[in-house]
């Protein structure tokens, strides 16, 4: 607990809900704002909230995103995301920020010290690219750099879309990963796609707590040659982790797992789904124009490297 001059800064409770619930509707009044909800009560241990005045003026938290199994190659990094907000009248007091942000970087460093030392760890920030004072803050005075964008990329539900044919050397399937070997075997796939930031066995187990979380994947010859995952996020159907392993580019399979992606939130009874996608991914932004989905806005990632 932190307190100066009228403030105080401490974790989250759950008496703070009506204060939590006035400082999101006002940062998101005005703009598109990234801002992350506390989640369970196990998570509020990471959530810092400042108060003036019985009023909540600024809230953050941090979380650990990716972590690298060992045997991975040196240049992978750990990663752990920090987000933090403040109402919009006081989103240039850098007094307030820089006491948030140190709060916040000691439990990130807390954090840390869970991870292998194998190898280094990043610290990320992602805003959305109409918070421009907020990522300012995190640019001028604390030195993070931007290291990729993504789009949001939205699909009404309700629109018509044609579902493709699978091509009949595939067969398609979902996919709970119900054992403990089921997931291991689904991260070496993954981290072959994307070896410098895997997920890690404790990032899929929070994906896999999600209302409606499943996994859709497309096999030749009982050999995974495609996968995604999809959960509701709120009232929305949200997708991740697309990918189709090489030498089966180019057959169709992202389409048909995308398509059936959204027929399953529409049996669900959801109206809309989304996705982000990098910026400079042409082939991706080409593919999921092709089912349906329209660019909606764009974030921005920016990161230091930890100590």
């Amino acid at each position: 607990m932190l307190s100066s001059e009228g403030m105080m800064i401490r974790n989250f409770e759950q008496g703070d809900m009506p204060l939590l619930g006035e400082l999101y509707n006002s940062v998101t009044s005005r703009e598109n704002a990234v801002f992350w909800w506390v989640g369970d009560e196990e998570n509020w241990a990471n959530v810092y909230c400042a108060f003036e005045n019985a009023k909540m003026v600024a809230k953050g938290q941090v979380e650990i995103m990716n972590i690298v199994p060992p045997g991975r190659s040196e240049e992978s990094r750990h990663s752990i995301y920090l987000n933090l907000k403040t109402i919009p009248e006081r989103e240039e007091d850098y007094d307030l920020l820089e006491s948030m942000y140190q709060t916040l970087f000691l439990r990130a460093l807390e954090l840390k010290e869970t991870l292998s030392a194998e190898y280094k760890t990043t610290l990320c920030v992602g805003n959305n690219a109409s918070e421009i004072a907020n990522t300012q803050f995190f640019e001028k005075e604390k030195g993070f750099c931007q290291y990729n964008s993504l789009y949001r990329m939205n699909h009404n539900l309700n629109d018509t879309f044609s579902v493709p044919e699978l091509n009949k050397a595939f067969e398609f399937a979902t996919w709970m990963m119900e054992t403990s070997q089921e997931e291991d075997h689904y991260l070496e796939l993954e981290a072959e796609v994307w070896p410098e930031t895997p997920l890690g066995k404790e990032r899929l187990s929070q994906f896999k707590q999600n209302p409606l979380w499943n996994s859709i994947v497309v096999r030749k010859e009982e050999r995974i040659v495609g996968s995604l995952m999809l959960w509701q996020e709120e009232e929305s159907g949200y997708i991740e982790n697309v990918f189709v392993l090489e030498p089966w580019r180019r057959s169709g399979i992202a389409k048909y797992m995308l398509s059936q992606a959204l027929n399953y939130f529409r049996t669900h009874g959801l109206k809309d789904a989304y996705l982000m996608v990098l910026t400079n991914n042409d082939s991706a932004l080409h593919l999921y124009e092709s089912v349906g989905f329209n660019l909606s806005s764009e974030e921005r990632r920016y990161r230091i490297e930890l100590p």
